[in-house]
């Protein structure tokens, strides 16, 4: 859901501790408050944390709600920015979590899932563009904002489970990212910025024939189809000034993008009836359909003026009944429900001993 993933994580962080000093980790300082289930998370049983240490960030079922893929940096393992990892989830509590790369290794990488038939992965990556880690922009530039580099090296490719890719999907000049998968496997939804702007596509994988969906003037992406295949929902910006428009424009021009003001939207599958349905103002954003295809799951700070906390939501398809999921006190984000609805995955910054890191829970869901 998608680059936001890595660059909303830094920036929460950094922001969480010059606004909390006291929570600035020191070895010799034990933090007692961290914990992986707080008391309120009553939609939540039998929380594990999967991960430990770094950033690990979108992680999302396989079709079969066997295994994670998901993207990872971590320099203490020499892992300088983003690449693609699996693993199989334990079935039992002494089972390992291991992560295994299944991208390249070379530049950056982001939003990973797996193809239908559990043989292939599909992701974002720069590695065609250079090995290195591309730059982060110079935020001082543009008075300290939260500005997200839209790389135009980034394409979409798939690989098998070894890491060997097999097929490029994209190979338009501009940012190609941010590709998911309809349930039947058939057809794959991204955001490009082929024409101009930050518009969704969705793809035929047999044919390779695509369709634009979006045409308004804004970011769009993170996307997803609903469970019966019948909606699409994603994150989008809407500047509506002539100085919102224009600042959009200029940011745009440099390969960049402000998304602090997002709202979920939702349409057909096929782009038509396309709606807002939330009306929260800020950062709404990680929106996807619950397993009943009625509901919607996604993360927001809406309710705090600085940006944070960031919490998981519930609310109906019309942006009624809000109801708050996630109590942490810090960074929850990028829900996402087995295929048979009994779990649900999420990245939070809980229970990292102070430190910076996001890791990935796995919980049963309760109604």
């Amino acid at each position: 859901m998608r680059p936001l993933a890595t660059w909303l994580i830094l920036f929460f962080s950094v922001f969480f501790h010059l606004f909390h000093p006291e929570t600035a980790f020191s070895p010799l300082t034990p933090v007692n408050n961290d914990t992986v289930h707080y008391p309120e998370e009553t939609h939540f049983r039998n929380v594990r944390q999967l991960t430990f240490g770094g950033d690990n960030a979108e992680a999302y079922f396989s079709f079969d709600g066997k295994w994670l893929i998901f993207q990872k940096t971590n320099p203490a393992e020499n892992i300088p920015c983003d690449q693609m990892y699996i693993a199989r989830i334990p079935t039992s509590p002494d089972e390992p979590f291991v992560p295994q790369l299944v991208s390249t290794g070379k530049g950056r990488t982001t939003c990973g899932t797996f193809t239908r038939d559990g043989k292939h992965v599909i992701y974002a990556s720069t590695h065609l563009g250079g090995d290195a880690c591309p730059p982060v922009p110079d935020r001082s530039q543009y008075g300290n904002k939260y500005i997200w580099p839209l790389y135009d090296t980034y394409d979409i490719f798939m690989a098998d489970l070894n890491g060997k890719i097999v097929k490029q999907l994209t190979n338009s000049k501009g940012y190609d990212a941010e590709a998911t998968l309809s349930p039947d496997g058939k057809k794959m939804i991204y955001t490009s910025t082929k024409d101009g702007d930050l518009e969704l596509y969705v793809m035929n994988l047999r044919t390779g024939r695509e369709k634009r969906i979006t045409y308004t003037v804004g970011y769009d992406g993170g996307a997803w189809f609903s469970p019966d295949g019948k909606k699409i929902i994603w994150r989008a910006s809407r500047p509506k000034t002539e100085a919102e428009i224009s600042e959009y424009k200029e940011l745009l021009a440099q390969g960049l993008v402000a998304p602090t003001n997002m709202e979920v939207w939702v349409a057909n599958a096929d782009g038509s009836n396309a709606r807002q349905v939330s009306n929260f103002g800020q950062a709404n954003w990680a929106p996807a359909f619950m397993p009943d295809s009625k509901r919607i799951i996604f993360a927001s700070n809406h309710e705090y003026k600085r940006g944070f906390p960031f919490n998981l939501y519930t609310m109906n398809g019309d942006g009624s009944n809000l109801n708050k999921i996630s109590r942490d006190k810090g960074f929850d984000a990028f829900p996402m429900f087995s295929p048979d609805g009994k779990k649900i995955v999420f990245c939070s910054n809980r229970n990292n001993g102070g430190t910076r890191d996001t890791n990935i829970f796995i919980a049963d869901w309760v109604e």
